[in-house]
């Protein structure tokens, strides 16, 4: 995917009226969730609604399926129903090893979720699996199993939490944050996603409407700071143009890295602005 994943929207697969809103919400991608939020007496009338709003078509983002895992007993009808009925993207959850991302090859962008401890240990060679997008991070789980205890900066998870990173990022995969629980903390779902940012999180997984637009904020670029890109972009090129190695902006050192960074900036706001653009006009 080209487009920015700010925030990526989880919506339960038995709950056909909160499906049909998500199409009018401004999440950059949606998922459409069989496994932990369904319960299993509801298993597959929830994978029937995910069939028929695919189906149906109309959406204008990406439209992910999380399927649930190996071994259960709705796996494969999950994952053909997916495939078949065209979903942007398969979300896998609790990969722990490489070899459960390269036996699902399925042609489809694969997202592994990372919310054991084996997981977090092998995610750099999850992340090495040519056919996985990117990684989510599954925190509720990972939390159980490790026995930590609640922490608001996240203290006893941030190991986990950079060793997910660092496997995406080494291999040019999308890291995306886990889920923020207490829908009526809007000041801590804000500093979550500050530090998600600040630890290289591409993007935020939400579970309510309302925490879309904050984790838009957190992971966009405001206008101020694609100017600012803009204008570091024209000082290096007027450096290079003069036979320069290295250029000043704004009283600090400006070398080939930070004009790498900038154009980076530049392209996730002109991204947004895109994206902004496509809504509307499929509004309309």
């Amino acid at each position: 995917m080209t487009r920015p994943l700010r925030s990526v929207l989880y919506v339960p697969g038995d709950k056909p009226r909160a499906i049909e809103r998500a199409r009018t919400l401004a999440a950059d991608a949606v998922i459409l969730d069989l496994e932990d939020a369904v319960a299993p007496e509801h298993k597959a009338q929830a994978r029937e609604n995910v069939r028929a709003a695919l189906l149906a078509g109309g959406w204008r983002v990406p439209v992910l399926v999380r399927v649930n895992g190996l071994g259960t007993d709705w796996e494969h009808e999950d994952r053909e129903m997916a495939l078949l009925s065209g979903a942007s993207g398969l979300v896998l959850p609790k990969v722990e090893d490489a070899r459960a991302a390269q036996e699902l090859s399925l042609g489809r962008p694969l997202w592994a979720m990372i919310e054991t401890p084996l997981g977090v240990l092998n995610a750099l060679a999850i992340a090495a699996v040519p056919g996985v997008a990117g990684l989510l991070v599954g925190a509720n789980d990972l939390a159980r199993a490790l026995r930590t205890r609640p922490h608001p900066q996240r203290l006893p998870l941030l190991h986990a939490l950079s060793a997910v990173v660092l496997a995406a990022r080494a291999h040019g995969k999308l890291p995306l944050d886990a889920v923020f629980n207490d829908v009526r903390d809007p000041t801590g779902f804000a500093r979550e996603c500050e530090g998600g940012r600040a630890l290289g999180f591409a993007g935020k997984t939400v579970i309510h409407p309302d925490q879309i637009a904050p984790a838009n904020t957190a992971y966009g670029v405001t206008d101020e700071q694609a100017a600012q890109a803009r204008a570091l972009l024209d000082a290096w090129a007027e450096g290079r143009a003069a036979g320069k190695s290295v250029v000043t902006y704004g009283g600090a050192l400006v070398e080939g890295m930070h004009a790498d960074e900038a154009q980076e900036v530049l392209s996730l706001w002109t991204a947004n602005q895109d994206s902004v653009i496509d809504r509307s006009d499929r509004n309309h």
